[in-house]
């Protein structure tokens, strides 16, 4: 099941410093390259994955030229994903003690 572009950029947004412009652009690149990679697979999906090729009377089975395409979007995503800086944010949920309670 895929998931939303919308919940997604979303979701990687409240994981980043956003006053930080580059990691805002990484993020931006990610979410394109993600649309790229689903636009791709549904086309890849939909035609197959191997096209015949008829060249008078020769006949090719050849691999869908695209699919090396979605690879390559498929090592971007990982590479950029790697190189997005998540910062770590403390939610500690409130109990409503403090550290005087304990003395």
């Amino acid at each position: 099941m895929a998931v939303s572009i919308v919940r997604l950029k979303e979701q990687l947004m409240n994981s980043i410093d956003t006053t930080d412009l580059v990691e805002v652009e990484k993020v931006e690149r990610y979410i394109d390259l993600v649309k790229a990679f689903r636009k791709i697979n549904k086309t890849i999906t939909k035609e197959g994955e191997s096209v015949t090729i008829k060249n008078g009377t020769q006949v090719f089975v050849k691999a869908y030229p695209l699919i090396s395409e979605r690879n390559k979007i498929n090592s971007s995503l990982i590479a950029l994903g790697r190189d997005i800086k998540f910062v770590v944010k403390n939610t500690i949920p409130d109990t409503g003690y403090n550290k005087s309670d304990l003395t």
